[in-house]
């Protein structure tokens, strides 16, 4: 299975200068749990997880101050819709991190997750006769 297959394409795209409150708000409306960040004035692309954010709040720092920019991890890893989830997931194993940005040509078409891996190679939910009556 590729990653085209199991990723989001589901993609926030915030400004470095959003407030870590604003930008736990918009994934929260989005039910995800990153965001691509882009900074024209640099021309690059960072990653902002649900994780970045509460490390910051966690540790007493103020959301509707802290910008996206002051915890956003630029040195991302870009995986390609091409990828096999097992490429996909050696790159998280090997970066510690549970999430990356998708890129064809240009720009982002997806992010896949630790979830989105799991989710396509765990057996289906079946409730067998047995299974429910044991």
């Amino acid at each position: 299975m590729l990653v085209r297959d199991a990723m989001s394409t589901v993609v926030l795209t915030i400004g470095p200068t959003h407030t870590l409150r604003q930008a736990a708000r918009l994934m929260s409306a989005r039910r995800i749990g990153a965001s691509v960040v882009h900074d024209p004035d640099t021309c690059g692309l960072g990653i902002i997880t649900e994780r970045d954010i509460l490390d910051a709040v966690g540790s007493g720092l103020d959301p509707d101050r802290e910008t996206a920019s002051a915890h956003t991890t630029t040195d991302v890893v870009f995986a390609a819709p091409a990828w096999t989830l097992e490429e996909a997931a050696e790159a998280m194993t090997h970066g510690g991190f549970r999430h990356l940005i998708v890129l064809d040509g240009d720009g982002p078409v997806g992010i896949v997750s630790v979830r989105d891996i799991i989710r396509c190679w765990a057996p289906a939910h079946r409730r067998t006769p047995a299974a429910a009556a044991g």
